[in-house]
């Protein structure tokens, strides 16, 4: 594993509809590995490469799940609305830098346990509840964070025994196994649009945007999955594990998978000795959909999906196996798909 790169992935800003930084930060790694490199007037990162009469589509989504300041008070303290999904205990406590023209450091808050009512002390901090304090007197918090300044949350990405944590793997692990196979993938014989995709945490955005523009035959997208293989969790309610490989997309609540296509990646991932694990998860939704029937593309789709734990927080935790492996399967699969006989 390039550590040092994903942890540069991880660390670059993109909440959703700015992710700027980060699709600059790619375009640079890729060039020289791609025919051609474009950004549609959503934002996406366009990277295409080969040639053949199988299109296919590869998308990773560059947002993170981000806040983003709506006031601030008399006493300087920010008050945020949530850009994706959160759940507010992984907020509380802990650190944020605030984009404002030279970003802030920050630290979220709440009211302590030591001032609750008895009633309000099983209860977890609702989103509302929660401020930013950046530490400076209010009239100068006012003339920095103006209203819709974004806020990333702010956790390096470190090594953890044979697994890597931090936040946003959701989708940096993605971004990284796609700008490798980008790398690794020669020869192609298949016409390739490897996508950057923006939105994904706010509705699939960017992905319905490049899908319809593309219209491609075959959507593999990249993206984490559950890796609930931790106490309290009874085995039948485990998606997959962590370090037993890839994961390969069945469904989600959003999208039932072409049977097909899961053989043929299935298969492929057999015959070169890469190790995988099925993912069936009853909820959620991912870019996948966006190539299938969002648009109206009715592309044959499946997903190669990094198991991590502790998702959307800001220690979301990943096997550095899994990840290695999900590259591994991309670039052979994009070697071989001009033999996946299209349905249809």
């Amino acid at each position: 594993m390039n550590f040092n790169l994903l942890k540069e992935i991880v660390a670059t800003p993109a909440a959703p509809g700015f992710e700027h930084q980060l699709r600059d930060l790619v375009k640079d790694h890729l060039k020289g590995y791609a025919d051609s490199i474009e950004t549609d007037s959503i934002g996406n990162l366009i990277v295409r490469k080969g040639k053949g009469d199988t299109k296919v589509m590869a998308a990773a989504h560059l947002d993170e799940i981000s806040l983003i300041a709506t006031y601030v008070d008399d006493n300087g303290f920010i008050r945020f609305h949530t850009l994706g999904g959160f759940d507010p205990r992984t907020l509380y406590t802990q650190r944020v830098s605030v984009q404002a023209s030279t970003p802030l450091p920050g630290v979220i808050g709440c009211k302590p346990a030591h001032l609750l009512k008895e009633e309000e002390k099983s209860k977890a901090p609702k989103i509302e509840e929660l401020f930013i304090d950046v530490g400076l007197p209010a009239d100068e918090v006012k003339e920095l964070v103006k209203p819709g300044t974004l806020i990333i949350r702010d956790r390096e990405l470190i090594e953890m025994g044979d697994n890597v944590t931090g936040k946003s793997l959701d989708n940096r692990a993605s971004v990284y196994i796609l700008v490798e196979a980008i790398k690794k993938a020669k020869d192609l014989n298949i016409d390739f649009y490897g996508v950057f995709t923006v939105q994904e945490e706010v509705g699939l955005r960017g992905a319905r945007v490049a899908a319809s523009s593309i219209k491609p035959d075959v959507g593999i997208n990249l993206d984490i999955t559950l890796a609930n293989d931790f106490p309290g969790v009874e085995p039948q309610q485990r998606i997959t594990d962590l370090g037993k490989g890839t994961a390969i997309k069945v469904m989600d609540g959003s999208v039932i998978c072409t049977g097909s296509l899961v053989e043929f990646m299935e298969k492929t991932a057999k015959d070169n000795d890469i190790s995988f694990q099925r993912e069936v998860l009853t909820a959620g939704g991912t870019d996948t959909s966006a190539m299938q029937y969002l648009t109206g593309v009715g592309a044959r789709v499946s997903c190669i999906s990094t198991p991590t734990r502790y998702v959307h927080s800001t220690v979301e935790t990943a096997s550095k196996k899994d990840i290695d492996s999900g590259i591994d399967l991309l670039t052979i699969l994009l070697k071989e798909l001009h033999h996946y006989r299209l349905e249809g």
